[in-house]
């Protein structure tokens, strides 16, 4: 005959293995019920990135869908290409739809300074139902400006050559970088939208994505958002930081309360350390490089002639003017995009890896790796 004691031992050992059973078996109810769980609880969460936080649950589609459901994003997919990257352009595209967007049907806007051909045209048109437009780039937004000293920069390019500095003699990457430092958000074709998300040709998407990260920006009144983060090249932007700092000297105004200087600073704006995000994938608002604050930045830049004379590129100065002009909050890290172009990638880790079905390899992820910025970022929110 089982005493009182034993029936509540019993008891206790069922409740026990029923927990553990439950734990394992449904992953919410093992995070809800966890140690780290009950003591945010009780005592607080510690401070982090709001990444880590995850993306809300209403922001998923519950099941793949043929066509959006419910609000979408004022928003576009940017191509900037060549009709020779047709091969690659078809590469990032179709895993772009496959990944994301046969789901939620955003538009694209490809933009070249040449015009697009028949082949080029029909060969990404067939890959989505989206809208498709094709942009020419007005030639004074492309082309090195008259007022260039051609001399100079023909000797800054030598330079670089014989100093081996990548695309250190190139006039078109120069060009390229100038654009879409300052130019592209300007095209007639971009002129309705709000938010873009820039693809390159020859990337990867690894992981399906079940929620809309354009709606997520605009919902949350973010302004920039990356995958990569990491150091730029110093050869490339010798007196980058210098007018960086005499523009912030002649409009103290336009700096951001709450910014994210010490992603870019580690002496509060003395040096440049020269992090950056990636931006060969972006998403961000349009009306952010529109306003007042980062119009005046880059036309202040763009006079100084250092797209040309040196080699400035359109990541340092994106990420400089996010990080001075916006809010740190306003600039997400997409955790849940697993994304790479050549020779770095963000592989998304544990359950976010199995979530997306993403096709990397985990343990080929750049996010805390020495040349990666992303604990510069996460430290903003420490």
């Amino acid at each position: 005959m089982m005493t009182p004691m034993r029936y509540v031992v019993l008891v206790l050992a069922i409740i026990i293995s029923l927990h553990f059973l439950l734990s394992f078996s449904h992953e919410e109810y093992g995070r809800a019920t966890s140690l780290s769980h009950i003591t945010e609880k009780f005592g607080g969460a510690k401070p982090h990135p709001p990444y880590q936080d995850g993306v809300p649950e209403d922001y998923y589609t519950t099941q793949p869908i043929p066509s959006p459901k419910g609000r979408r994003a004022n928003a576009t997919f940017v191509f900037l290409a060549r009709n020779n990257d047709l091969n690659g352009v078809v590469m990032s595209m179709k895993q772009v739809e496959d990944r994301f967007n046969k789901e939620f049907q955003y538009p694209y806007v490809f933009l070249n300074e040449e015009p697009f051909s028949d082949e080029f045209k029909d060969r990404v048109q067939t890959l989505t139902d989206s809208k498709i437009e094709f942009g020419l780039i007005p030639k004074e937004d492309w082309y090195q400006p008259s007022w260039i000293d051609e001399e100079k920069a023909s000797a800054a390019r030598k330079e670089m050559v014989e100093k081996n500095v990548i695309y250190g003699g190139s006039v078109p990457y120069r060009n390229m970088c100038r654009f879409n430092s300052g130019f592209f958000y300007r095209h007639e074709l971009l002129a309705k939208y709000k938010y873009y998300w820039r693809v390159e040709p020859d990337v990867n998407f690894f992981c399906d994505l079940h929620y809309d990260p354009l709606l997520f920006m605009q919902d949350n009144k973010k302004v920039y958002g990356f995958t990569v983060s990491l150091y730029e090249y110093p050869a490339t932007i010798p007196t980058l930081w210098d007018a960086v700092k005499e523009f912030i000297e002649e409009n103290p105004d336009a700096v951001s309360p709450d910014n994210a200087m010490s992603f870019i600073s580690d002496d509060g704006g003395k040096s440049y350390n020269n992090c950056h995000f990636w931006s060969n994938f972006e998403i961000g608002d349009l009306d952010f490089w529109r306003g007042e604050a980062y119009s005046k930045f880059f036309d202040f830049l763009d006079k100084k002639g250092g797209f040309y004379y040196e080699r400035w590129g359109d990541a340092p100065v994106h990420s400089i003017g996010a990080a001075l002009f916006a809010k740190k909050d306003q600039i997400h890290f997409f955790n849940e995009i697993g994304y790479r172009h050549n020779p770095f990638q963000h592989c998304p880790q544990g359950e976010l890896h199995k979530k997306g079905k993403c096709w990397c390899n985990p343990q080929e992820n750049f996010d805390y790796e020495w040349y990666s910025c992303l604990k510069r970022y996460d430290a903003l929110f420490a």
